[in-house]
């Protein structure tokens, strides 16, 4: 099972999320990717995260589910990683998400579904209690990051896992414009490849 964790302001409807599913469902893989509407509140999307690990761990115990992360998403999955001991994919990582959004604190709106929400420095402390300043095992990360990220520094991204597996792309933007290349890479990734 494939996880997969969107950024901020973002949503399931998003090209990378949307551009996965379609490939694992003409795989015969649908039921094998799971991504919802992740809460603004850090707390309640890493609970609603927390609990569908749960389940998969639970369907398939000889097969625990790989966390995809795009942006913040990738912070969470960063997070879940290590605290449940599974492998994650991240894409363009938010790295320092506790910083990098303290910018965007006040009333915003989500680039997919147009909903309005306020973010406050309230969800700003969440995060700070969901940073890992050091990955443990950077075996179980694969980093997938562009050096023209318009919105975050890659390099970043590149020196906190180091040790990872990481694909370093020259160009591109935040949108990891270069996703459908590593889409099947994505489904080895998670083990669902046959």
């Amino acid at each position: 099972m494939i996880i997969y964790l969107h950024g901020f302001r973002s949503a399931p409807a998003s090209i990378k999320a949307q551009a996965l599913r379609r490939h694992l469902a003409a795989k015969g893989l649908a039921g094998e990717f799971w991504c919802e509407q992740l809460a603004v509140s850090p707390r309640d999307a890493i609970a609603v995260v927390e609990a569908r690990i749960a389940r998969c761990v639970r369907e398939q115990p000889d097969l625990p589910p790989v966390l995809v992360g795009s942006s913040l998403g990738g912070f969470y999955a960063t997070w879940l990683a290590e605290r449940h001991g599974l492998a994650a994919a991240l894409v363009n990582p938010a790295v320092v998400a506790p910083l990098s959004l303290e910018a965007w604190i006040g009333e915003q709106t989500n680039l997919y579904t147009g909903e309005r929400f306020a973010f406050t420095a309230g969800h700003i402390a969440e995060l700070r209690a969901l940073d890992v300043p050091v990955v443990t095992q950077p075996e179980r990360y694969w980093l997938l990051v562009e050096t023209g990220d318009e919105v975050l520094d890659y390099r970043d991204a590149v020196a906190k896992y180091a040790g990872a597996r990481q694909t370093v792309l020259e160009g591109g933007d935040h949108g990891f414009s270069r996703w459908n290349d590593y889409l099947d890479d994505m489904i080895a990734f998670a083990r669902l490849a046959s």
